[in-house]
C-alpha cells in the first residue's frame, strides 16, 4: 500500500466564518483521537478569508476510508452550514471503494497518479 496525499478545498459561507473556524477545530479534534493513519490534516485560510484548504496525507487508502469514516458526522455539519462547493484532488493510487464512496457523496475528485519525484511515494 502507498501513501495518498490529498487537498481539500471549499468556499466559506457568507457570514459564518467564526462557526466555519469553530467546525473546522471539531474536525481536527476528531482526526487527533480517532485517525491513526492520518499523517497529515492542515487547514489553510485565503488571506481573505473567503476559502479553505486542506492538505492530507494517509498512510494507505483504506486509512482515507477510516478517516472519511471517522468525520461523517462533523464534515456532514461543516458542509450544511458553513461550506460549499467541495472539490478534493488526490494524489496516489486510490481504491475503488475510495472512489465510489467519493461518487456517492457527489464530491468533485481529481486523481494524479505520481509520476517520479525526489522520494517514492
Amino acid at each position: 500500500m502507498t501513501k495518498i496525499q490529498v487537498s481539500a478545498k471549499m468556499k466559506i459561507n457568507l457570514g459564518m466564518l467564526e462557526e466555519f473556524k469553530q467546525q473546522a477545530a471539531k474536525c481536527v479534534s476528531t482526526v487527533k483521537e480517532r485517525d491513526p493513519g492520518t499523517l497529515q490534516y492542515d487547514w489553510f485560510i485565503s488571506s481573505d478569508k473567503t476559502e479553505c484548504e486542506i492538505r492530507e496525507t494517509y498512510e494507505s487508502p483504506d486509512a482515507f476510508l477510516a478517516h472519511i469514516s471517522n468525520l461523517r458526522e462533523p464534515l456532514r455539519i461543516l458542509f450544511e452550514k458553513f461550506a460549499s462547493d467541495h472539490s478534493v484532488v488526490i494524489y496516489g493510487e486510490p481504491s475503488p471503494e475510495l472512489l465510489e464512496n467519493a461518487k456517492a457523496r457527489r464530491i468533485d475528485v481529481k486523481v494524479f497518479s505520481f509520476l517520479q519525484g525526489l522520494n517514492n511515494m
